[in-house]
């Protein structure tokens, strides 16, 4: 009995169930309609999607940068460098005898003579970032200035000394005396940006006073061509002559990077030295006015896949060994000419840009550890760091060929071409002549290069090298050694 009545009620609420849900279904469809979603149909998922993240960016885009702003700018300074600048005197010429000759001497003796020296006066901008008057800037603002004048935000003057500069990173920091404990900016962190961050540039472009841009990280590790150290922060926030040592802010207010260079040509891009590059250097400038460096002796270059066919290596990462200077730490730990440097005290080394800024970050006779590859196989090196030397490490260092398939032409080295070379011996072979469009060409050997090896075999004369091209075991493919303003570095040629 309790079944049949429960199969009753199935019933009953089984034909009240069309009048329901037709009931609620045009309650329904009139709400759609009147809401326009049924006449329109509904929106597809991306209108979903675009909506969710155009909440979470408005969350993230700063409203303002007005707080931010009156915060920093007092940690801001004007930098007016006057620097001497040497000028060529009008020299007056040597007048013959004749008819003119009085007229002459006499016209030049009324001109006024351009003085040998004349003031210039530049203009930069710099960061406080100590309370009693340290300031963090560009080398090339300050280099050569007989004066520097720092204006503060509240217009207030001082006169500014250099405590250190490092033309190698492009930094330099000065110091004013203020009297007073000043307003500081935080260093912060330059590895914690991200492509895309948001950063605020505050400097004094073209002498307009406290001048503040905005934009995003465009790009990190950007390699321009301004030295060994390269490793700018790219960011499309207004940059401009005079901005130059003046400091980019993240949104926390911290400085992540020192603006340093614009391309001229180029519209929104700007270069800034990332902050992690200026701070353990700041300590050795404060102490020694100067940055003492590691150093071990090597040239070196960034392997590519026809370089590593060509050596037969498997590996796409490293610093491929070029040259060794005789003597140097690289030299005495047993480092050797197409060795491929690999790992640098167990950090992997991407290319030939990460290896020197690894090196100078050791300190003076401390001992690393390092993995190259040498005929294939990986072996582990240890080295004695040595000291760079502040100008830099130096290297100690015949129309009877046809152009052929690499399209170069070569000349044997004698006494007389080293020397008008500029080279102390007369190893190698001279290029006397590149073929537009050629292999060589392509590969980017130049008129005047010396070629120092053929597929790793040394050669001292044009036959030597037709003999290495000869015995070749590819002969699509050519290995050279090659100098070059006393460096040296490998070049592949594909034929």
């Amino acid at each position: 009995m309790t079944i049949t009545m429960k199969q009753n009620t199935d019933k009953k609420s089984f034909k009240k169930k069309p009048f329901v849900t037709g009931f609620f279904s045009l309650i329904l469809i009139g709400f759609l309609v009147a809401s326009g979603f049924y006449r329109q149909g509904p929106p597809a998922a991306s209108a979903f999607i675009t909506e969710s993240r155009s909440s979470s960016s408005a969350v993230d885009m700063p409203r303002s940068f007005a707080d931010l702003t009156e915060m920093l700018s007092p940690t801001v300074v004007n930098i007016k460098a006057t620097k001497i600048e040497k000028t060529r005197g009008l020299n007056r010429p040597n007048v013959q005898e004749g008819p003119f000759k009085d007229f002459f001497e006499h016209f030049f003796r009324q001109m006024p003579q351009s003085p040998d020296n004349h003031p210039r006066q530049g203009a930069g901008s710099g960061v406080i970032i100590s309370r009693d008057g340290y300031i963090l800037t560009n080398n090339h603002v300050v280099e050569g200035a007989m004066e520097l004048t720092v204006t503060m935000n509240n217009k207030e003057e001082y006169k500014a000394k250099i405590v250190g500069r490092d033309p190698k990173t492009d930094l330099a920091l000065l110091k004013i005396d203020a009297g007073e404990t000043l307003p500081s900016a935080t260093l912060g962190d330059s590895e914690q940006l991200r492509v895309g961050d948001w950063v605020l540039a505050i400097g004094n472009p073209f002498g307009l006073k406290h001048t503040v841009t905005s934009g995003i990280v465009s790009a990190k590790g950007r390699i321009i061509g301004a030295g060994p150290y390269d490793d700018f922060i790219q960011t499309d926030a207004s940059i401009n002559p005079g901005n130059s040592g003046g400091p980019l802010f993240n949104m926390k207010g911290e400085v992540v990077g020192i603006n340093t260079a614009i391309i001229p040509q180029g519209q929104g891009i700007g270069f800034a030295i990332p902050v992690n590059t200026a701070k353990p250097l700041i300590p050795q400038l404060i102490e020694d006015g100067e940055v003492t460096r590691g150093y071990l002796g090597v040239s070196i270059q960034t392997i590519t896949p026809d370089l590593a066919k060509a050596l037969r290596i498997k590996e796409q990462n490293g610093a491929l060994v070029s040259d060794v200077v005789p003597g140097s730490p690289a030299h005495e730990a047993g480092i050797k000419r197409g060795d491929l440097i690999v790992a640098y005290n167990n950090k992997r080394v991407e290319d030939s840009h990460d290896l020197p800024q690894m090196v100078a970050a050791t300190k003076e006779g401390q001992k690393a550890t390092m993995t190259l590859i040498r005929n294939g196989k990986k072996k582990g090196i240890h080295v004695k760091v040595g000291k760079l030397p502040s100008d830099g490490a130096t290297l100690a260092e015949s129309q009877n060929s046809e152009q052929g398939k690499w399209g170069f032409m070569l000349e044997d080295m004698d006494r007389m071409t080293a020397e008008r070379l500029g080279r102390r011996d007369d190893r190698g072979v001279v290029v006397v002549d590149v073929q537009p469009g050629s292999a060589a060409a392509l590969a980017g050997i130049r008129r005047g290069d010396i070629i120092l090896e053929v597929n790793q075999e040394p050669v001292d004369s044009v036959r030597d090298v037709k003999k290495q091209i000869a015995g070749a075991d590819d002969k699509d493919s050519l290995l050279l050694l090659v100098n070059r303003d006393q460096g040296s570095f490998f070049v592949g040629l594909r034929g």
